[in-house]
């Protein structure tokens, strides 16, 4: 099946699913105060950089990264279809953010995501991808409920 990734506005029409979906996991077993997601009209910023993946067309996951400082960004709203996980999709969105990140000049890239066992698969995911626990950064706390991941670009 033909896959591609690109940069496109997470305003698109076809993304609402994606979107809800990517929704109720975060909702799922986190409590509000420690929801961090960024909705589709948040993500469509400049210092976003939002890409879907699709196959056949159709949407099945997206990710981003927005830039913290002239050197650092932070994966956000990264997610796969249930119905097309198990295939590696995830693993190559992340090297798809983690290549761009690199192209824009970006010497490190971080993320926050949860404890619970929504995200285990994705804890292992970045452990893999070589990321590496390290403190909250810029507009995050200490929250037992967050994990907070970095890996150096450079």
């Amino acid at each position: 099946m033909a896959l591609s990734i690109a940069a496109e506005t997470p305003l698109g029409p076809d993304l609402a699913l994606l979107f809800q979906r990517h929704t109720a996991d975060m909702h799922a077993d986190t409590p509000p105060e420690s929801i961090h997601m960024m909705d589709a009209a948040e993500l469509a910023i400049p210092a976003v950089r939002f890409f879907v993946m699709r196959e056949e067309g159709v949407p099945v996951g997206m990710g981003a990264f927005k830039a913290i400082d002239a050197t650092h960004a932070e994966i956000k709203s990264m997610h796969v279809l249930a119905e097309a996980r198990g295939r590696g999709l995830s693993r190559r969105m992340l090297a798809h953010l983690i290549a761009e990140a690199r192209a824009e000049g970006f010497t490190r890239l971080s993320l926050e995501t949860g404890v619970q066992p929504t995200f285990i698969a994705a804890r292992a995911l970045y452990a893999k991808a070589g990321f590496v626990d390290c403190a909250p950064f810029e507009g995050y706390w200490a929250d037992p409920n967050s994990v907070f991941l970095t890996k150096a670009l450079a």
